[in-house]
């Protein structure tokens, strides 16, 4: 299968989740949402780019900051995906976002349109990320900004590990390649780094960024919101009896008690923020 139609396949069915339960997951990802844009330097009047913005995120929150005379597009492979960004964005009266189905790669845009590119938990599914980080420079302004949020180490991720864990003591799973198309692709410092320096991204840089995922759901809710958005535990757990089902929830519910308050689910969370500018020569 081509790597493009293997990204189509995998997410398709899992937009209606997405758009679902996308006010829960804007909630939940706020704080990364808010250090792409500080780390953009996302302003008024700026016309920004969202990669793999999925059903409007982070785009339509970031819509506020650019103001009225400014301009936010968001595009996504997946046309599920750009159809729920697209009514979202007419039901919450938002008019200075545009959606289009594209991939990173091949970007609908001409040469210099942007003032900044942003993508939260994108470029680890992108097919050639290279090529990806080599064409959004070419529709970035020279100076323009590039900000990338990545996910850490999958142990240092309970909203991840506190499900998948228990699911796959009872599903047996082959290891992933190093170069899979992975929610943890990018989990080791310098990797993307290194991508950033190849495609000549000006000033590349890396930190570490500690945060709470946070919301006022139950366990029970969040195992759900869970196995709707992800295909590959979607898949897992396809293959289980009725019986065996119960007995993994059972025990995913009991991982995930640790991480219940009397407001909700908390875990714990940590990404990797990517940042650099396109060289003001270019």
């Amino acid at each position: 299968m081509q790597p493009d139609q293997e990204v189509i396949n995998r997410w398709t069915g899992s937009a209606p989740f997405w758009e679902k339960h996308r006010e829960i997951l804007r909630q939940m990802f706020a704080p990364v949402t808010q250090a792409l844009a500080e780390a953009a330097h996302i302003a008024p009047r700026q016309t920004v780019l969202d990669l793999a913005t999925g059903p409007g995120e982070p785009a339509l929150t970031l819509s506020t900051l650019v103001g009225p005379e400014g301009k936010i597009f968001g595009i996504d492979p997946i046309p599920e995906m750009v159809a729920a960004a697209r009514r979202a964005s007419e039901r919450l009266g938002i008019t200075n976002t545009q959606f289009e189905v594209a991939f990173a790669d091949h970007l609908p845009f001409p040469d210099n349109t942007f003032d900044a590119a942003i993508s939260r938990f994108g470029i680890m599914f992108f097919p050639s990320p290279l090529d990806a980080i080599s064409e959004i420079l070419r529709v970035l302004k020279p100076a323009g900004n590039l900000t990338l949020a990545v996910w850490h180490f999958a142990e240092r991720n309970p909203f991840h590990y506190s499900l998948s864990r228990v699911i796959d003591r009872h599903i047996d799973s082959p290891p992933l390649a190093p170069d899979a198309l992975d929610a943890f692709r990018f989990a080791n410092p310098g990797k993307l780094l290194k991508l950033l320096h190849q495609a000549g991204v000006a000033d590349p840089r890396e930190r570490l960024l500690q945060f709470t995922i946070q919301s006022p759901i139950s366990v029970e809710d969040f195992f759900q919101l869970r196995l709707d958005i992800s295909d590959k535990l979607r898949t897992k757990i396809a293959q289980l009896s009725p019986a065996h089902l119960a007995e993994v929830k059972r025990e995913a519910l009991a991982s995930l008690a640790e991480f219940s308050t009397p407001q909700g689910i908390s875990f714990p969370a940590e990404i990797l923020i990517l940042t650099g500018t396109k060289p003001p020569s270019s």
